[in-house]
């Protein structure tokens, strides 16, 4: 049984830990907010500190895999905590739900979490810490870039390029050969027509842009 932390605590912890059914034991939870724990028997611990505290009483076995249950747009702090872990020798556990669709030719990254009922086909390519959500789809011999996100039921079509970070929408559908920039947020239901520059959101059918979003350079 492969033992795992999770970092962070609402609901996207309790899809991962729906995904990982029976083949793992979850020892602890962390997040930076002081909320209860969302399992029951499940201690939360709060933030650095609480990691510290639980890492020095911890007499269990090893190795303890990491977890990073940050969903959203949140990519960046995604990635970053998964390094985090790793360096303090918690290695990136992937999610691979089992009613997920995965392409023996497809690549994933460490710690990429493909959830119920999502699809990566053939030659795609996702980077690490990728969340493909409930439905979702990853098409032919895409590439999508470290920490990005698609949301329940986002489609890429095939050949799409996704930056790092990105965010596609709950409904959203990226047509063939699109790029999507690094840190783009494509908002739900879009339909994208058109490459969608780095930092920018856009919404709509067709999908237009909204605003540039802070660089996160």
């Amino acid at each position: 049984m492969t033992r795992v932390v999770v970092w962070g605590a609402t609901g996207h912890a309790a899809v991962v830990r729906e995904a990982l059914g029976g083949t793992a034991t979850l020892l602890a939870l962390f997040d930076n907010r002081d909320i209860p724990s969302p399992f029951d028997g499940v201690a939360i611990h709060l933030g650095e500190a609480g990691f510290d505290d639980w890492e020095r009483g911890y007499r269990g076995e090893r190795p303890v895999h990491g977890c990073v249950a940050i969903g959203g747009a949140g990519g960046r702090d995604r990635l970053a905590r998964m390094h985090w872990l790793h360096l303090r020798g918690y290695p990136p556990l992937a999610v691979l739900h089992p009613r997920a669709f995965i392409a023996a030719d497809a690549s994933l990254g460490a710690g990429c979490q493909v959830l119920a009922m999502a699809a990566v086909c053939t030659r795609a390519t996702l980077g690490e810490a990728v969340i493909v959500n409930t439905g979702a789809s990853v098409d032919h011999d895409c590439i999508v870039g470290d920490g990005a996100h698609l949301a329940p039921g986002a489609r890429l079509a095939g050949e799409v390029v996704v930056g790092e970070c990105a965010f596609i929408g709950t409904g959203a559908v990226v047509l063939p050969r699109i790029r999507i920039g690094a840190g783009a947020i494509v908002g739900a239901g879009a339909v994208v027509t058109r490459d969608v520059a780095a930092d920018a959101t856009v919404a709509g059918n067709p999908a237009r842009l909204l605003r540039r979003n802070p660089s996160h350079a």
